[in-house]
């Protein structure tokens, strides 16, 4: 089994001190293959921080960013192509079938994105859109849910994809959505 954690817009140091407490244990606990953070890191030590919870990192810049990092990624696990983008190239934010046309831009089938610091997981003609929300929690441009969230992705030896999206309330980790995919 892989195990992938997906965070993003954690705005460190620009509108939140750091990623919560009660997540960064829970991400110790486990054990990550790799993490992907869909960009607006804002602060670079964020990479640091990631790397005491799993050495591979895989970021892609935000709007708010001002580092050398890809505008996006396209990654391969388990004969599946993950594309991987912010979502500031598309406007208006957060829009489904502009976030359709890059996924097929890109020749993926599952595109992972952010910027609109609102979790979800969404099937739209043909392509799976995960997007992690806000790690922190904080205000985003177009608004946003202002919950901290992550999203866990598993691979299974039996060829699963299995999405957890996880959010805080009042301190403690929920597990908000299950979604199961069967790969061929």
């Amino acid at each position: 089994m892989k195990r992938i954690l997906v965070i993003g817009d954690t705005h460190i140091r620009e509108r939140a001190d750091e990623i919560p407490d009660v997540f960064m244990r829970f991400f110790r606990e486990r054990r990550y293959d790799y993490i992907i953070h869909t960009g607006d890191l804002v602060d670079p030590e964020v990479i640091d921080v990631l790397k005491t919870i799993s050495p591979r990192i895989y970021v892609v810049e935000g709007n708010m960013d001002y580092l050398d990092l890809p505008d996006h990624l396209v990654l391969y696990e388990e004969g599946v192509r993950i594309g991987v983008a912010h979502g500031h190239q598309v406007r208006p934010r957060g829009n489904i079938e502009r976030l359709t046309k890059l996924a097929r831009e890109l020749g993926v089938s599952i595109l992972i994105s952010g910027h609109t610091h609102t979790p979800f997981i969404e099937e739209y003609e043909g392509i799976l859109h995960i997007n992690p929300g806000s790690a922190t929690g904080v205000w985003g441009g177009g608004g946003g849910s202002m919950t901290p969230s992550f999203i866990e992705i598993e691979f299974t030896d039996d060829k699963k994809m299995i999405i957890y999206l996880y959010e805080l309330e009042r301190e403690k980790i929920v597990l908000k959505t299950v979604k199961e995919i069967f790969l061929s």
